[in-house]
């Protein structure tokens, strides 16, 4: 018996209830394959789909996926500069599915999230009909000052390296509550309910997924 993914399996079932009493969807996959195939089950041909930047998304190797698929995908990575970027931004707030995954979980059932730009926090709060969110059972804490903890100290300082940019936290690999111009660390956003049931679908993954 693999220990870890036994564990990961007994705190999602506990979890995914937490979620429920929430008004929030979950289920739990032990697999970066298997999530990839709940993603796209969950998804309707046709549906105009979009997604936050996400490592853990990359991953579990769904864009490939999505663009073998028939969907119409809202893709800011094939902007042409920036102006085309924004607008894309903005069109994936009426998406009819966003994808993300989530800096960090509490086992009650919140889901914590720090960011830059917003773009993708705004589409988690309000806009598209569904929000599909992926996250490895490694980033479920205890409550939201640990979430909060992990995402300033582990999730931030990974995402500002992957992103190349020039934070303290880059060369130090913690927080330093800093205001710079490159600061990732605009806006907290604790999710504690979903006011449309189900809007918000939550995929568990028994293993560890992103920063």
């Amino acid at each position: 018996m693999n220990a870890e993914k036994e564990y990961f399996k007994i705190k999602a079932e506990n979890l995914i209830k937490n979620f429920a009493k929430r008004n929030i969807d979950a289920c739990f996959v032990e697999n970066s394959k298997a999530a990839a195939e709940k993603v796209l089950e969950l998804i309707q041909d046709k549906a105009t789909v979009s997604w936050g930047g996400s490592k853990t998304l990359q991953q579990i190797g769904i864009f490939d996926q999505l663009k073998a698929a028939d969907y119409r995908l809202l893709d800011r990575d094939t902007a042409k500069n920036s102006a085309e970027k924004e607008e894309i931004y903005h069109q994936a707030l009426s998406a009819d599915y966003y994808l993300m995954s989530s800096n960090a979980i509490t086992q009650t059932g919140k889901l914590v999230n720090v960011d830059g730009n917003g773009n993708r926090l705004a589409a988690l709060i309000y806009g598209p009909k569904n929000v599909i969110i992926v996250a490895g059972m490694n980033k479920v804490t205890v409550d939201e000052e640990s979430a909060i903890k992990r995402v300033r100290n582990q999730a931030a300082p990974a995402n500002a390296i992957r992103l190349d940019q020039k934070t303290p936290c880059v060369k130090t690999g913690y927080c330093h509550s800093c205001q710079v111009d490159d600061t990732i660390c605009c806006q907290t956003v604790i999710t504690r309910r979903s006011r449309a049931k189900g809007r918000i679908k939550v995929i568990l993954v028994g293993e560890k997924l992103g920063f």
